[in-house]
């Protein structure tokens, strides 16, 4: 074997399962096509639970450090109206402005730290696998070589060679419209209102937010103190864009003009980014030893999802994969995947499909629908369940024995817990990427219990005046495994204990 794991793309989701994976102890190898990083706009930021996850990894603080601008009020698009989560506590959602480039630069520098090699303008020419193996042949600056891995994992996107060739089906629709978005600074001849408007000369007010009109969609969001906006366009088009050629202002102008019937004065611009939407789900994530994330396995036609949809593929994935590789997973772990991120990504779908039938409609009753659907989101319920849908943390993945407690199948959100050497957040726990058994209530049983899986699981003593178990076994992606009931007996809780270990983590008998 050249390495354990080949990830194919050097993209957000891909760098992401490499840096899991090397954490875990496994020796990934990241292949990108591209000879350099591309620097053409794609996405603007991150949102959500994945924001969470990178706090639980300690790079939440270097991704801030990355931000080209101050993080911005929980107010996001949803299929041509807004979801305005600023009136709430606690709200499920918020985002991070990180372009992608930087995005990437951040975690390539995160992998290299732990010893990742990436090698660039490497591509993947064909796969082939059997029971042990899957051999890549690469053509790379020196020629074509041929590589062997344990598993290669298929990060590279909505044309991903690794899923043509595992012959996996990636069956959805492509909605013929060009979607254009742009973060441009306007010219002292264009009045911003305090509303979050404009005035243009010769031409009417033009409103903040969306306007449908019948050639499309304009969305204009407010100015910052440099006079920059951010402007949407949706269009019907049939024309195939080379997602390599950068967008131009005149091209943002022109598709304004056409939308909008307002000739905008624009100067320069700090994004221009073109993109068309897809709704498509790969109907299987994994095929043998070949696997799929991000892009590859599941395309969103909304924009500010699909890189932490992505990333959280590939969290989910890196420790079962690296269970497989260092023979501990229970049967069927790997698979397991498959099932839980189909169920989460279905969930994304859904929202994101939804908003088509918002975004696209252009009649009376089109606009009656969003009307009324920007009403029921002034009601706290509606805002905070949609919130969530954006946030992808509306799901509880089904784990065995969940009717036992509340938590289980759950994410853990940070939290601060007093423990014997201060007041330490779980997150902090989570740094390794390793399973965490949180004791909350000195159950010394249960610790005992979990003692035969010290070789990979760390356990945590805490203390908490309203627990909401007695115990939390946590899973290195942050989600419950199995939980306590606040005062279960001995002679319960230790066998479910034990058999949730073993059915996420393995059996014990070669642990120390």
């Amino acid at each position: 074997m050249d390495v354990d794991v080949i990830v194919v793309g050097a993209g957000p989701v891909g760098l992401m399962l490499a840096g899991e994976l090397a954490l875990a102890g496994v020796r990934p190898l990241v292949l990108e096509k591209y000879p350099r990083r591309r620097e053409v706009a794609k996405a603007g930021g991150l949102g959500g639970r994945i924001l969470e996850l990178l706090d639980h990894r300690g790079l939440l603080d270097r991704c801030e450090a990355a931000c080209t601008g101050p993080i911005p009020a929980p107010r996001f698009p949803f299929g041509g109206v807004h979801v305005d989560l600023s009136r709430w506590d606690d709200t499920p959602m918020h985002a991070l402005p990180l372009p992608q480039a930087r995005l990437e630069r951040l975690l390539e520098e995160r992998a290299g730290e732990l010893g990742v090699e990436v090698r660039r303008g490497h591509e993947v020419i064909a796969v082939r696998q059997d029971d042990t193996s899957v051999t890549v042949d690469v053509r790379g600056p020196d020629g074509d070589r041929r590589l062997v891995a344990r598993y290669l994992a298929g990060c590279d996107g909505a044309r991903s060679r690794v899923r043509e060739q595992a012959g996996v089906a990636f069956p959805g629709v492509t909605y013929q419209e060009v979607n254009r978005l742009a973060q441009v600074a306007l010219p002292e001849t264009v009045v911003i209102r305090d509303d979050g408007g404009i005035e243009v000369p010769g031409a009417d007010v033009i409103r903040a937010g969306f306007t449908q009109t019948e050639t499309g969609l304009f969305g204009l969001g407010p100015a910052d103190d440099s006079r920059i906006v951010s402007l949407f366009t949706t269009e019907d088009e049939t024309t195939e864009y080379d997602d390599d050629t950068a967008m131009t202002v005149t091209e943002v102008r022109d598709s304004v003009r056409r939308v909008l019937g307002v000739d905008l004065p624009l100067g320069e611009a700090t994004r221009l980014s073109r993109f068309t939407f897809h709704a498509r789900h790969a109907d299987r994530y994994r095929a043998g030893r070949v696997v799929l994330a991000g892009d590859a396995a599941h395309l969103f036609p909304a924009t500010g999802v699909a890189i932490n949809a992505g990333m959280l593929d590939a969290v989910g994935l890196a420790w079962r994969l690296a269970a497989e590789i260092h023979g501990h997973a229970p049967a069927g772990l790997l698979d397991t995947y498959d099932d839980e991120r189909r169920l989460a990504n279905a969930r994304t779908l859904l929202h994101t499909r939804a908003q088509v039938a918002l975004r696209r409609g252009r009649d009376a009753a089109a606009d009656a629908l969003r009307e009324l659907f920007q009403e029921l989101l002034q009601d706290e319920p509606a805002s905070r369940r949609v919130g969530a849908l954006l946030a992808g943390a509306d799901v509880r993945y089904p784990v065995p024995d969940a009717d036992r407690h509340e938590c289980a199948g759950t994410f853990v959100s940070d939290r601060v817990l007093p423990t014997g050497e201060g007041r330490s957040r779980v997150a902090a726990s989570m740094r390794a990427a390793r399973p965490v058994l949180v004791d909350l209530a000195d159950r010394g049983d249960l610790r005992e219990a979990a003692s035969a899986w010290r070789d990979r699981v760390d356990v945590v003593t805490a203390r908490t005046g309203e627990r909401v178990a007695d115990a939390v076994l946590i899973r290195p992606d942050s989600y419950v495994a199995w939980a306590a009931p606040v005062g279960e007996p001995a002679e319960r809780a230790v066998p479910a204990l034990r058999g949730a270990l073993t059915t996420w983590f393995g059996d014990p008998g070669d642990a120390v």
